[in-house]
């Protein structure tokens, strides 16, 4: 890693420390995408298992309130499931109902990722990314993100953010590093 010019290391992946792969289950939450075009959905398990974590589950509801609440707490109960990351709903209109039924299972929020995308996504679709709601945070012990429907959405949200803030090997420091104290 490169050090900064006051001697610090640089942000980054350190390659010289272990990675700890990570267990995470993929939520799409959309009325009409199915196995066969869930490209959001296939964007996700790709990068996921491209970056040698491991796709544990995976599962398509409705844009309803209870059905995406029901399917987030089932995976959060389990000591298999680390991260959820859920694609679709965020938006504004009336079906976008995964912030409504995601956030208030948060035992905490992780503000600082809303912030990071909508940086990131206004550089790719300006202004556009005043429809997202795009949100983070914890489930009891596991890290849960909700993510656009779009291709272009998860692409930038994995690719720019979720991808090293999961890698144990990420400096000065990583939410993996923070897992064994989550329960505290």
């Amino acid at each position: 890693m490169k050090k900064t010019s006051s001697g610090g290391l640089m942000p980054g992946i350190d390659d010289t420390l272990f990675f700890r792969p990570l267990n995470i289950a993929v939520l799409t939450v959309s009325d009409s995408r199915t196995a066969e075009d869930d490209r959001s959905g296939d964007v996700l398990a790709s990068r996921i298992l491209s970056a040698s974590h491991k796709l544990v589950a995976r599962a398509r509801v409705k844009d309803e309130k209870a059905a995406i609440e029901s399917q987030v707490v089932e995976w959060a109960k389990t000591s298999e499931v680390e991260a959820i990351i859920t694609t679709g709903g965020t938006g504004l209109t009336g079906r976008d109902v995964t912030v409504e039924a995601v956030t208030p299972l948060f035992d905490k929020t992780l503000d600082g990722f809303s912030i990071l995308f909508h940086i990131i996504s206004f550089e790719s679709v300006g202004l556009s990314t005043l429809q997202s709601r795009a949100c983070a945070g914890l489930i009891d012990t596991t890290f849960v993100f909700c993510l656009p429907g779009s291709t272009g959405g998860v692409t930038d949200a994995w690719d720019q953010i979720i991808c090293e803030a999961l890698d144990s090997r990420y400096r000065p420091c990583s939410l993996v590093d923070l897992i064994p104290r989550l329960s505290e």
